[in-house]
């Protein structure tokens, strides 16, 4: 036996490890050792070995954490793409990442035949209908169920969401050790959140994302369970956090904007007392839907700032949060910097550029241009979010610097009108971007996707216009408004706003 935390020795072995809530399948820490182990044969009998890389291209479903637990405990960097991509951006990946193989579900079966001609990698289907490529359940059932001889610690490399340009590949360096060890992220995240033998996660997003796959992998290394939902629906999380009696869950803004939006005896029907944390992060949260969230379910709901190359990490509380409302919290990871556009660091209270100091260390795959663009002189590295810090050490984020709007020479951060748009009962989601103007460069637009009950009017862009302009300065606020029937959002929640820019600015 090897000396994985997760092998059911060291849990009892029919406990549930994981459970896809949609369908019922419950996977126990025994079935989950034998498949991962039986996962990691079939990618050596592929000639895979350690640091070699695979991609995963799924809906949420059983194999997904599977694969990743297999890949984990064969040395093997694992790609998991996002859904939403279309063929070329998948292509793009697949070939910068050098995937030796590809990993699709049944329903993407199509778009892994129009990748075929393009990428070097072989390519298993999940599922019945296999399109003619070799089958993922057939072939691993072939496979023993004991562990490889050559074990080594596997890692995911993620690409970030690519909000503001192509994907960037995040890597870091494999480990040197069997699986099993107690690495940064099992550390900092069952330390700061709690996960343990008892934890009952629900992950409402896809898995493809950082946040969702690596809390899940960690609550269950941790030998607690996760719950997986196949994609979010206000009332079904609702109801499942009733039912399963979840412990820990994990949301992004527009999760809590749509459970703050249904029907009051709807939302407050469902018992929630189980819940001890509820996570969210990915996207800045307006200070209001955080405030009615916390009177709803109480000083439970901790919010952090990190991206998918965890270069830093800051959390804080509800108490913390009530006494600084708007923060994200103090460093956890690494130490906080802002710095100016030059890298020098700014003092407390200026706005800048948000750095960290001795954070883990990462590198843009292939790419050391952008890796080397995101570092200044001491050594520091930035996402590109802006913001600054008080006298507590508390950071205070004001938007990414790639969304400031210049206008006559004036920095606008769209966040602020965003999260005054939010506060409306007739909105349900909003962007804010700046469109061209001939006299000022860039001037204030705000696409605005309503609430179904509220149907679309000239009148009403008037009176959202006015709304701002009582709560902002007017050069804060749009000077005209679209409707748009739905926002390109990732399903973790992050705004495409380049998409809605070139919209604008390529007509």
């Amino acid at each position: 036996m090897s000396s994985h935390i997760y092998q059911p020795r060291f849990h009892p072995p029919d406990k549930p490890a994981f459970v896809m809530c949609d369908t019922g399948e419950t996977v126990s820490f025994a079935d989950l050792e034998a498949r991962a182990n039986q996962g990691a044969h079939l990618l050596r009998s592929r000639g895979i070995g350690v640091g070699d890389h695979i991609a995963i291209l799924m809906d949420n479903r059983r194999e997904f954490l599977e694969i990743c637990f297999a890949a984990d405990r064969a040395g093997v960097y694992y790609t998991t793409i996002s859904t939403h991509l279309s063929e070329s951006e998948i292509a793009f990946i697949l070939g910068d990442c050098e995937a030796r193989l590809l990993i699709a579900s049944e329903p993407f079966t199509g778009l892994a035949t129009s990748l075929a001609p393009q990428s070097r990698c072989e390519i298993f289907i999940v599922g019945t209908q296999d399109g003619g490529f070799s089958n993922w359940s057939r072939t691993l059932a072939t496979m023993p169920a004991t562990p490889i001889p050559d074990e080594r610690q596997g890692l995911d490399m993620l690409y970030s969401s690519g909000t503001t340009g192509r994907p960037k590949g995040i890597k870091w360096a494999l480990p040197d050790e069997k699986p099993g060890a107690r690495g940064m992220l099992i550390d900092l995240l069952s330390g700061l959140f709690g996960y343990d033998r008892d934890t009952r996660y629900l992950s409402p997003a896809p898995l493809y994302h950082a946040a969702p796959l690596r809390h899940s992998m960690v609550t269950i290394k941790m030998g607690g369970t996760s719950y997986i939902m196949r994609r979010f629906d206000a009332a079904e999380a609702l109801r499942l956090i009733e039912r399963h009696r979840i412990t820990h869950s994990q949301w992004v803004p527009t999760m809590f904007v749509r459970l703050l939006k249904l029907p009051e005896n709807e939302r407050l029907g469902f018992d929630l007392s189980s819940m001890k944390m509820a996570v969210h992060a990915a996207a800045p949260c307006p200070q209001d839907i955080k405030r009615r969230m916390i009177e709803w379910w109480g000083e439970i709901i901790h919010e952090y700032y990190a991206g998918t190359e965890n270069n830093g990490f800051t959390a804080i509380t509800s108490a913390e949060w009530l006494t600084h409302p708007g923060s994200v919290g103090k460093a956890k990871l690494g130490t906080l910097h802002i710095c100016d556009e030059t890298g020098m660091e700014l003092p407390v209270g200026q706005t800048g550029e948000v750095y960290f100091e001795n954070g883990h260390q990462f590198a843009y795959h292939k790419d050391t241009a952008k890796t080397a663009a995101c570092t200044n002189a001491q050594g520091w590295t930035t996402l590109g979010d802006i913001g600054h810090v008080d006298d507590e050490g508390y950071l205070y984020l004001t938007d990414r610097k790639s969304f400031v709007i210049i206008s006559g020479g004036v920095n606008i951060y769209p966040q602020e009108t965003e999260d005054i748009l939010l506060a409306h009962p007739a909105v349900l989601d909003t962007a804010v971007i700046g469109v061209p103007n001939e006299e000022f460069g860039e001037e204030v637009k705000a696409i605005v996707q309503l609430v179904p009950s509220h149907p679309q009017s000239e009148a009403l862009k008037q009176t959202l216009i006015a709304y701002c302009r009582d709560r902002l300065s007017p050069l804060k606020c749009p000077r005209s408004i679209d409707f748009f029937d739905d926002l390109p959002r990732s399903a973790t929640g992050k705004l495409y706003k380049r998409k809605l820019r070139d919209l604008y600015w390529k007509s």
